[in-house]
């Protein structure tokens, strides 16, 4: 993947990882908007990998590819242990958290607190590249606290592309460990491009991606005239149509937009297969309340999918339903 990417010089456009969110059930429903976007899971951590169990935290739809697993660790041997599993069981890439800010994180000393362990990042990577036939990818912020933000960048970028990672994705805020929540975190720090513009001139060969404060599909290509990738989280989460520019603008893919009433019958369908698996609607339809953001009807998809998608006897028709109300709006809106 981004082999060919730096050879033919061609661009990524990724989903990134997020917590509580982009778990199965979000990355079907973004598969349906775009078939190019890169998609990365919630951050697993090693140990889960390693003992838990793999099938709820590892299973995918094969629809998903290309699909990343993103691991958290610090001990080169776990890491690696996590990789070959990621990989048997089918991952397109694995990546490297060093970015998290979470208080759990902290605590197990890896995500952010890795940018000040840079080598330790390198003996990571290169352990999971020995471990696992895929590309190895690291995600971690310009610095944390009271760190100098290119000199931080550019010792992790130089120990992990001499490790061999085939990427390397910055969010373009520094984590504060000291201070700050995790959701502060988020928020408060600056965005600065900058220094990843700067580290993408000094390692021209290399893959380098961007993430953070990215709020449409014209401010990733503003960003891929300078980077390799631009990676997009809770404004694609929110308001998951904008995924539906991504094959035309970005990969020239013919076709059109996808159209709504087909995303809602394969999403209905696939919430049917798991609910009769003993599942319940909302684990699918919380990730799809932002679908027709903007748009009319949406407060009212959000309201039907907010209260009667959430009751614990729900059908998949309730989706449909939703949908029925939106379309009214919608062709009430064209007449």
């Amino acid at each position: 993947m981004y082999h060919k990417s730096l050879k033919n010089q061609e661009k990524i456009f990724a989903v990134a990882p997020m917590m509580d969110w982009t778990n199965r059930h979000c990355r079907f429903f973004h598969r349906q908007l775009t078939r190019h976007a890169l998609l990365y899971t919630e951050m697993v951590v090693a140990d889960a990998v390693i003992h838990g169990d793999r099938e709820r935290l590892l299973g995918f739809d094969e629809i998903e590819h290309p699909v990343a697993l993103q691991i958290g660790g610090s001990e080169p041997r776990k890491v690696a242990e996590a990789a070959r599993i990621g990989a048997a069981c089918g991952y397109d890439e694995i990546n490297l958290n060093v970015g998290c800010p979470s208080d759990r994180v902290q605590s197990g000393t890896f995500g952010a607190c890795l940018m000040k362990a840079p080598e330790l990042v390198g003996d990571c990577v290169a352990a999971m590249k020995a471990a696992a036939a895929v590309p190895v990818t690291v995600k971690c912020r310009i610095g944390v606290d009271d760190q100098d933000t290119e000199e931080a960048l550019d010792r992790l970028a130089e120990c992990v592309f001499s490790a061999g990672a085939d990427a390397l994705w910055v969010h373009a805020r520094k984590a504060w460990l000291q201070g700050l929540s995790p959701r502060e975190n988020r928020e408060v720090p600056p965005l600065d491009y900058a220094p990843v513009y700067h580290l993408k001139k000094k390692y021209y060969h290399n893959f380098i991606g961007i993430n953070g404060g990215i709020q449409s599909i014209d401010e990733a290509i503003h960003h891929l005239g300078h980077v390799n990738g631009a990676m997009v989280g809770r404004a694609a989460y929110h308001a998951p149509m904008m995924l539906a520019e991504v094959d035309g603008r970005l990969f020239g893919a013919a076709g059109g937009k996808p159209d709504p009433s087909a995303v809602i019958e394969t999403m209905a369908d696939y919430a049917e297969r798991h609910i009769a698996a003993g599942g319940r609607l909302s684990h699918v339809t919380r990730h799809m309340v932002g679908l027709f953001h903007g748009q009319p009807g949406a407060r009212r998809f959000r309201q039907i999918l907010s209260t009667r998608a959430t009751r614990p006897d729900a059908g998949a028709q309730i989706l449909r339903e939703a949908f029925s109300a939106v379309a009214e709006d919608l062709r009430g809106e064209a007449a």
